[in-house]
């Protein structure tokens, strides 16, 4: 990629009239499969590295000033593979032997700057600043009270309009600033970078933080405080301690057989400093012959040694995405009954009449079968059918979520194979509707509750006053919900449901936080797969090759006027949209008046048919592209070809 990287604004265009000069054209019958091998040869990334890992299946050290080490220094595995089953281990076969394995590094540094090096990219990075509503409402991580804390612990890096925040930053980053030339704003400048939070689903959560995200203190928000209950038949931990955060007052508070037996006097506690419990933890690497017990702090997790994490309201964001599917899953696994999936069982209703909560649903036993005793929020077969039929005759705009027809089993009265993104719309849209007239009233109006809950937290904008109204409805909504369903219903995950509100009033809207664009990223890097047996290669190279095209037809809509695209599929003039065909839409250019063989103002469709990236001798490089035309689109005339060389 430096090779097409450009740095400054020396950009030079031949033929910038478009005449058809002898000296710059091509004949592209002769030259193509050649600029096709130019362009596979040179459109690589000169920064990315392979790291061979000093790695074995119980432990993973990849740190960089050990690379040229041939075994690993903590646990002594071999950098290299046997060459064949029966060698032994000397030194010979281990240093000249494949890698065990292969950990490809891509800098963010120089991606950063090809950012800054598109002008209308450099604009967009400057939006929270120069195009950003500022109402008093949430609509990005801009508007949330961590932004204007970084803003006020560290205003040296505040004021700077162009400095990065990421959302999840890799190694590499200069902590003294890197120079890079802004497009827009024709400057050079010292950028730095810092992480505003992490994204990632919860057992990750757990792997970056330290914080054991299992067992009966799996909360990291609630952390001491947790609130947990072990289901002996079940063999699970349940959390159902949400009373504690209603007002004093509140009537559930005084109620027993409603939840777990008890009644609640405690009160909702102040966060926990998160750095205060690790500061001084000490951790020992590799497995324990026995488990350590009451401690759910495992590690001390490497962000603590970045300055200004500890100022941070809101270090990692917990994963709503999975959370709403979770609480998807186990809502219609409870109604639905359905198995592997059910809430509802003999053993959850032992586990009942043991916490001594509504013991007339205990199991029955009779001379031949056990009966459990029907509950308010069981269905019966034909409120399962006109719930199944409902979802099933919903029908939903193009490219508004998949074809839920095709997920719901109407014989069967169960969904199958959902993803994340029909959870998110069964929750915030349907629902609601395929639970009218099939459940009592309460249950219904309480899953309603719920599902307005989550739509409400994938608004784009929300107003920071009602927040605390909703915080207090969905806690609500939780305990009401414990008075209806069965204890294994909630896991984690539905607890965690009540700390939500929290980092949207700290890190701003959910929408900005989703894990959605990098799940479907994961499957778009999956399709460049083409050799099972190096995936990772394959990754790497389809990766490459898409920056690159990204980069330069971003770089060329900016630096050629009137450059655009219309329509989609092959222009190409006698073109028959082969292998090597590179078209992507109609390119029209209108021919500047200097031309001399061409007249002024003349339109032609041209097709796309070679790029290639070259590289000089002395590191210089740059781009040459090669078009055919055709004046007006007439069959009369001839066949145009050009040639343009962008060079750094």
């Amino acid at each position: 990629m430096s090779s097409i990287n450009s740095q400054n604004d020396d950009i030079h265009i031949n033929n910038s009239n478009f005449v058809d000069d002898d000296d710059n054209s091509i004949d592209l019958n002769d030259n193509l499969s050649e600029m096709l091998h130019d362009v596979e040869t040179n459109i690589g990334d000169d920064d990315q590295r392979k790291l061979h890992v000093l790695f074995d299946d119980a432990e993973n050290h990849y740190i960089l000033e050990f690379e040229k080490e041939h075994k690993c220094v903590i646990c002594g595995a071999s950098r290299c593979k046997r060459k064949k089953e029966t060698d032994d281990m000397d030194d010979d076969v281990t240093k000249n032997g494949p890698p065990n394995k292969i950990l490809w590094y891509f800098p963010i540094i120089p991606r950063l700057k090809r950012l800054f090096s598109n002008e209308n990219e450099s604009k967009l990075l400057r939006w929270h600043k120069d195009g950003r509503v500022n109402d008093g409402k949430l609509r990005h991580v801009a508007d949330s009270p961590q932004w204007r804390n970084i803003d006020h612990k560290y205003p040296n890096f505040g004021e700077k309009i162009r400095y990065i925040r990421f959302g999840l930053s890799s190694d590499g980053i200069n902590p003294f600033g890197i120079v890079v030339y802004d497009a827009y704003k024709k400057e050079n400048f010292t950028l730095r970078a810092m992480i505003f939070c992490t994204i990632s689903d919860f057992s990750a959560y757990g792997n970056l933080s330290g914080y054991s995200t299992k067992g009966k203190k799996a909360c990291p928000v609630c952390e001491d405080e947790t609130n947990s209950i072990w289901l002996k038949n079940c063999k699970k931990t349940v959390y159902m301690g949400h009373r504690r955060f209603l007002p004093t007052s509140h009537v559930y508070r005084k109620k027993k057989d409603e939840f777990d037996g008890n009644t609640e006097h405690r009160t909702m506690r102040k966060r926990f400093d998160a750095f205060s419990r690790v500061e001084n933890l000490n951790v020992v690497l590799g497995k324990r012959t026995r488990a350590q017990k009451d401690v759910i702090w495992k590690k001390k997790s490497i962000f603590w040694d970045l300055p200004y994490w500890k100022h941070l309201d809101v270090r990692l964001c917990l994963d709503v995405m999975h959370i709403e599917k979770t609480v998807c899953d186990s809502l219609l696994g409870l109604l639905l009954n359905i198995p592997g999936k059910t809430k509802d069982g003999i053993n959850v209703r032992k586990d009942m009449v043991d916490m001594g909560i509504r013991k007339e649903l205990g199991p029955v036993e009779t001379t031949n079968r056990t009966y459990l005793p029907s509950a308010c929020n069981t269905l019966s077969k034909e409120e399962k059918m006109k719930f199944c039929k409902c979802l099933h005759a919903i029908k939903v705009p193009s490219n508004y979520s998949a074809n839920i027809k095709r997920l719901v089993s109407i014989q069967d009265c169960k969904l199958l194979g959902m993803k994340s993104h029909d959870c998110h719309v069964l929750m915030t849209h349907m629902i609601p509707i395929a639970i009218r007239g099939i459940l009592p009233e309460k249950i219904r109006h309480t899953i309603t509750k719920l599902c307005l809950f989550f739509n409400m937290i994938h608004s784009k904008v929300i107003d920071p006053e009602s927040l605390d109204t909703w915080q207090k409805e969905v806690i609500i909504t939780l305990c009401e919900l414990k008075m209806y369903f069965s204890p294994s219903f909630f896991d984690v995950m539905v607890h965690l449901v009540s700390h939500i509100i929290g980092e949207i009033k700290a890190c701003g809207p959910v929408f900005l936080r989703y894990m959605y664009p990098f799940e479907r990223y994961t499957g778009f890097l999956k399709g460049y797969v083409r050799n099972r047996n190096r995936l990772e290669g394959s990754i790497v190279e389809g990766y490459a090759s898409e920056e690159v095209i990204e980069f330069c037809t971003s770089y060329l809509e900016a630096r050629i006027p009137d450059f655009s695209t219309v329509g989609h599929g092959c222009c190409c003039v006698g073109c028959s949209g082969g292998l090597y065909c590179g078209a992507v839409g109609v390119l029209r250019w209108d021919v500047g008046a200097g031309a001399a063989v061409y007249p002024a103002g003349a339109v032609y469709s041209v097709g796309v048919v070679g790029i290639s990236v070259y590289g000089g001798s002395g590191g210089g490089g740059g781009i040459a592209v090669a078009v055919e035309a055709q004046e007006g689109g007439g069959a009369a005339a001839g066949v145009l070809r050009w040639q343009w060389r962008w060079r750094q």
